[in-house]
């Protein structure tokens, strides 16, 4: 376990969070460790995963355009999941999904061959991430496919066109 994962799981057990109420489900816990991780409230916002022939996409929305702080919260995050995606660091969908995740150990050796391009959307952000690496897209598409079925988002789990 890396030192980042370790110490968002200490700070979400001194916070309080991690005792979840036995009427909680797997899927509300998932979302605590979300919002505590990624700074917005998963309930007013939108994850969509996109898979297509060279890659995919992570885009983030607000529910409601008028909600600028969830807005905000989602352009500070999603350059910095940018960055450490780009650097093979994988720790925070670790800790989110309470799980080891599908395609990220392949991700992160093949990091160099992989592109992660951040832009800011109307209602968040979206990261881009191109690559011409068969390998790599295969456990790129592992990864976006698990976090489809994973958040629940209902996207399309077939490859596109870009």
């Amino acid at each position: 376990m890396t030192l980042t994962a370790l110490t968002l799981m200490t700070l979400f057990t001194l916070s309080g969070q991690s005792a979840a109420p036995p009427q909680s489900t797997a899927r509300q816990q998932l979302d605590q460790r979300g919002a505590h991780a990624m700074g917005f409230d998963q309930a007013k916002t939108a994850h969509h995963f996109l898979l297509y022939q060279d890659g995919g996409a992570i885009d983030v929305g607000v529910t409601d355009n008028t909600d600028a702080a969830n807005r905000d919260a989602i352009r500070a995050h999603l350059p910095h999941i940018a960055m450490l995606f780009g650097q093979g660091n994988f720790d925070l969908p670790h800790f989110i999904h309470a799980t080891g995740v599908p395609g990220t150990a392949t991700m992160t050796r093949l990091k160099d061959r992989i592109t992660y391009r951040y832009r800011e959307t109307p209602g968040g952000g979206r990261v881009d991430i191109i690559t011409s690496d068969p390998d790599a897209l295969r456990a790129l598409h592992e990864f976006l496919r698990f976090q489809i079925t994973d958040h629940g988002t209902g996207d399309s789990l077939e490859i596109r066109i870009r």
